[in-house]
């Protein structure tokens, strides 16, 4: 099964820019459904961007039209790239694949191979 990993979080201050990375060491990306997800301190994981297996991008409320989901086939990557970053948005941010029709809806049971996560912390 795939299993995916995370990189590139950090800290920035609002306002500022950040790309996090998920890369499948074994698998072909272009396989599946990517979604990207965070988790802050003492709240649930919630579903931030998904990018389906023919690069349509699906976005939560909260970070449209400030991040961006794509992928990279031939370096078998999915990026997130984070614009006009807000204290909000800070928490760990996983990757998952999912194979399932309700990728875009958000659910996090629809995802598997998830990563160890990447910390974006935001400072205002």
């Amino acid at each position: 099964q795939v299993q995916l990993v995370e990189s590139g979080g950090g800290l920035v201050q609002a306002g500022g820019s950040l790309r996090v990375s998920c890369v499948a060491s074994e698998y072909p990306l272009r396989a599946y459904h990517i979604g990207w997800f965070r988790q802050a301190p003492g709240k649930e994981r919630e579903f931030v961007a998904a990018n389906s297996r023919s690069q349509a991008a699906v976005y939560s409320d909260s970070v449209k039209g400030r991040f961006t989901i794509s992928r990279d086939n031939a370096k078998n990557t999915v990026y997130l790239q984070m614009n006009s970053l807000k204290p909000e948005d800070t928490a760990v941010y996983y990757c998952a694949a999912s194979t399932s029709v309700a990728y875009g809806r958000g659910l996090s049971s629809a995802y598997f191979g998830w990563g160890q996560g990447t910390q974006v912390t935001v400072s205002s």
